[in-house]
């Protein structure tokens, strides 16, 4: 068993990438850290690479591991998700003790969490599922964390962790999200936005590229202008620099030499399966999901492409500064759509499970470190400060100022693109999302006459209360269900 004098404030297991970054990210702010991975050869590779920038405690098993850890032992999982998770999670079980804490640093589905979560509870450990947003960069350089677990941990494992996170006006990126599965969760829906916010800025892209002509270069520039206002934000800051790349081998601009067919974890995935559970809206999301998925049918897309018929299309108008200036607000519009349904789906997770989420608190946590880091969140800080019940980010007074701004151009960048046979399912979808919000009658009230028509499931009244019934063969009367 190895021998030391000094031991490790925190543990990592798992020296891939983001184990690597968030482990000397721990010891650049002054801990003591603990690594270890299943192939011995990888941590010793960590420590020949870093080993002189920090304090490290390389372990070749999971006992010498644990035992280089003071109390209460903290160690930080940063594995593939599902079984390898589970089988690394036990490993550390039966060496550790009562009151010691495994952290769950990975993109885990939160029901694996929750149950996670009970069987440690039984044994006596801590168990907290923290999401962890903020890619490679953000791991070494400091992330935006969201862990859940009990109260109690936080107080040993949140010091730590506000360390390393990202900062705004001295604020950390972290801070507790709620019991059990409340961490993972949240960082689930983040994912969830984060694949609309990259979908409607990839349609941004297509229409400015087919529908107004510019070539990649001029959009670059056009994502550069937009990212020094409403819409400043990483992922319109990275989109600039991907279409200013050109490719070495061809010299053609590097968006056209790469595949055209998206690739998913299954966290976007995750985000619709739970708000489809808890029968949330999450439409711009949703979409986003499909669209990745039909991007990928590339054999289907091969047969149909220029087989199906298109029926009369429309070229844009003239006036491309105009048109430019439409998309701009579209996008806008269509992100506020995307954190507005993530919002209200972790409002509902929330209420299910008992986790008494602040939604302001992410707010917070993620205007700086994770993906989907913007500007604009601060103006969902202030929204939730305003009105920490307000039913929908869209009803907030500010929010809906903006709106009064941006509407006229969202109608008529998806009419422009219907007519002219582009696709944009989130602007669309988003557009009518937001209609159908505003909307003083939807033909719901069909559909639940329909309902009670072939399955007698009855309906509710405008003028009095009660669920009724039409015996819709015979006399067709109304009975009080």
């Amino acid at each position: 068993m190895t021998t030391m004098t000094n031991l490790a404030q925190i543990g990592v297991v798992g020296l891939a990438v983001m184990g690597s970054n968030i482990a000397r990210n721990f010891a650049r702010h002054g801990h003591t850290v603990a690594v270890y991975n299943r192939s011995f050869s990888k941590t010793e590779a960590f420590m020949e690479s870093y080993g002189a920038d920090g304090s490290f405690l390389p372990s070749a098993t999971i006992e010498d591991f644990v035992a280089s850890l003071e109390r209460p032992r903290r160690a930080l999982i940063m594995v593939q998700a599902g079984a390898a998770t589970d089988a690394v999670i036990q490993q550390l079980a039966a060496a550790m003790e009562p009151g010691d804490i495994i952290i769950d640093g990975g993109n885990a589905l939160y029901t694996d969490t929750i149950r996670r979560e009970a069987e440690l509870r039984d044994r006596g450990l801590h168990f907290v599922g923290a999401g962890i947003s903020g890619g490679e960069e953000g791991a070494l350089n400091g992330p935006s964390i969201m862990p859940g677990g009990p109260a109690e941990s936080y107080e040993s494992l949140g010091p730590l962790l506000e360390s390393i996170a990202a900062q705004v006006d001295g604020v950390p990126c972290c801070t507790h999200i709620g019991s059990d599965g409340a961490g993972h969760f949240v960082k689930m829906v983040h994912n969830g936005i984060e694949y609309a916010d990259m979908q409607v800025i990839g349609e941004a892209y297509h229409l400015l590229r087919y529908a107004a002509g510019l070539t990649p270069l001029e959009i670059a520039e056009v994502f550069r202008e937009w990212n020094t206002g409403d819409l400043d934000s990483y992922l319109v800051e990275i989109t600039a620099e991907v279409l200013s790349q050109v490719d070495a081998a061809t010299g053609k601009p590097l968006i056209d030499v790469i595949v055209d067919a998206a690739g998913q974890k299954g966290t976007g995935r995750w985000t619709v399966k739970a708000a489809l559970d808890l029968g949330i809206p999450t439409t711009g999301i949703g979409e986003a999901v499909f669209a990745r998925a039909l991007s990928g049918a590339r054999a289907q897309r091969a047969a149909t492409a220029g087989v199906l018929p298109s029926g009369e299309l429309r070229e844009l108008a003239t006036d491309r500064t105009q048109f430019v200036a439409d998309v701009c607000r579209a996008l806008y519009a269509s992100k506020l759509v995307a954190y507005a349904q993530g919002f209200d789906e972790i409002r509902a997770g929330s209420e299910e499970h008992g986790w008494d989420i602040d939604p302001r608190d992410l707010a917070t946590i993620w205007r700086d470190g994770c993906i989907i880091r913007a500007k604009f969140l601060n103006r969902i800080v202030a929204a939730y400060d305003t009105n920490p019940a307000v039913e929908s980010l869209l009803l907030d007074p500010y929010f809906k100022h903006e709106l009064e701004g941006l509407i006229d151009s969202w109608r008529r960048v998806v009419i422009t693109a219907t007519a002219a046979g582009l696709p944009i399912p989130v602007f669309a979808s988003s557009l009518s999302y937001y209609d159908s919000l505003r909307a003083e009658r939807l033909p719901a009230a069909l559909i639940q006459g329909q309902r009670d028509y072939f399955g007698a499931h009855t309906y509710e009244r405008t003028d009095k209360p009660g669920h009724f019934h039409t015996l819709w063969s015979g006399d067709r009367s109304e009975v009080e269900a």
